[in-house]
């Protein structure tokens, strides 16, 4: 299934990082990018210790994704019941993998965080999970600046094969 098809939902590192690298408006434009509220404030969050050209104007931001999802305690607390790490994420992570647990359609998850990584194996979504720089070659963008280590497919892969390995979940 092509990722075009796909309901892609970034945390807040993966919007900056996508701003950083100016690829931002090719995804957005190309993609289905959803997120949270909490992962929308948190790209405010340093604002001012960013170069103005880092700078995410959230209004921009929010027109930019097809859908800014709020979260419930309910939908935190449905969470937290299907694995406890879940409770333990950062806010931002902890309502994306609140929301993305409730969905019926077909979704992927981009965020590079590694307690994040870990739920989404430990609820059974290890290949619902995609790099920054997946969605770079689907929405045939190229970063202006190298991405980071962790926004990259080899990166992911390695990460996840030895996150499932110690979770007992490899093949």
């Amino acid at each position: 299934m092509s990722l075009r098809s796909r309901i892609i939902l970034v945390d807040t590192n993966v919007i900056i990082e996508a701003h950083r690298t100016n690829v931002w408006p090719a995804l957005a434009k190309a993609l289905q990018l959803e997120t949270v509220g909490i992962c929308v404030l948190e790209t405010q969050t340093g604002a001012q210790n960013r170069r103005p050209e880092q700078r995410i104007d959230e209004a921009a931001l929010r027109t930019s994704l097809r859908q800014v999802h709020d979260v419930s305690e309910l939908d935190r607390a449905k969470a937290a019941t299907r694995d406890t790490q879940v409770g333990w994420l950062d806010a931002g992570e902890r309502d994306l993998w609140a929301h993305a647990i409730g969905r019926e359609d077909a979704w992927l998850l981009c965020g590079p965080d590694a307690a994040s990584l870990r739920v989404g194996i430990r609820l059974g979504f290890r290949d619902r999970l995609a790099a920054l720089e997946a969605l770079c070659a689907e929405a045939g963008c190229r970063p202006a600046l190298s991405l980071k280590n962790q926004y990259t497919r080899a990166w992911l892969e390695k990460k996840l094969m030895e996150m499932a390995i110690q979770e007992g979940r490899w093949p």
